[in-house]
């Protein structure tokens, strides 16, 4: 065995014995700010293909580890209250991807949603222009949020196809539509219309606004995600690519937001 592979080794052993004290210690000092908990977070689930090339594996393999990372997450967020959470999975630019990444990606996505919706642990909603996807994941989408419609659990919004300019150009559209109907002139809908008005059009609509939004792999940036919602968000960028985000990682995330002072905007 290599020097730097007894190395790695050793490391993983240390993080074995230690990560669950240091996630027990983090836990406790998160509930004494429990009523500054989020109720509803986003998480950009960034990394998986940079993580595949790291550990020396296929993109497709990169996919299928952040996919198995979901459920965990869920767990987490199930563990601390959370009420709302919606999981960037595919966005509307990743569907310019080769056919040879995009086609496994869709179906793992599917097989992911269909095992989450199989468990009738939370309330999946899909968001997203599903219009843009393949009939068969479509369809999938839409029988998983059939399928637990009835469930008495946290919500989770499944942002597939998603992209935030493209979310507000269909709410105004949806807008435009469902007043042309009632025959509102154009004039007498420029004179009403304001920011309720369009986000009760919005995938979203009805849901609160993220309080907190997370990013993996180190990337400080948006990228076009709940644009409209996350206006008053606070946003937390962790350096783990998706598949290496752990308990931790996330209880991390949950105790800076619960430690900021909250200016919504201001």
């Amino acid at each position: 065995m290599s020097y730097h592979r007894q190395v790695a080794d050793w490391k993983r052993g240390v993080r074995k014995v230690l990560y669950p004290a240091y996630e027990a210690r983090v836990l406790r000092r998160i509930g004494p700010l429990s009523d500054s908990l989020p109720q509803h977070v986003g998480v950009m689930l960034d990394g998986n293909r940079r993580w595949a090339r790291a550990v020396g594996r296929e993109t497709e393999h990169g996919h299928q580890a952040g996919a198995a990372n979901i459920e965990p997450l869920l767990g987490w967020c199930d563990e601390v209250g959370i009420e709302v959470v919606t999981l960037w999975l595919l966005s509307t630019d990743n569907l310019n991807r080769p056919a040879a990444e995009l086609e496994p990606l869709l179906e793992i996505i599917g097989d992911a949603v269909d095992s989450l919706a199989s468990q009738r642990r939370w309330r999946l909603h899909p968001v997203g222009a599903l219009d843009l996807l393949p009939d068969d994941l479509a369809r999938r989408l839409k029988d998983a949020a059939e399928a637990t419609a009835d469930v008495d659990g946290m919500l989770v919004n499944v942002a597939v196809g998603y992209g935030g300019r493209r979310e507000i150009a269909d709410a105004v559209r949806s807008l435009l539509h469902e007043h042309a109907a009632r025959g509102t002139s154009l004039e007498e809908l420029a004179q009403i219309i304001d920011v309720e008005h369009i986000a009760d059009h919005l995938y979203t609509k009805g849901q609160p606004d993220p309080d907190l939004v997370i990013r993996t792999s180190g990337e400080q940036r948006l990228g076009g995600f709940l644009l409209w919602q996350s206006a008053k968000s606070e946003f937390y960028f962790c350096e783990a690519y998706w598949p290496d985000f752990r308990r931790v990682d996330f209880l991390r995330a949950i105790r800076a937001y619960a430690l900021r002072e909250r200016r919504h905007g201001v």
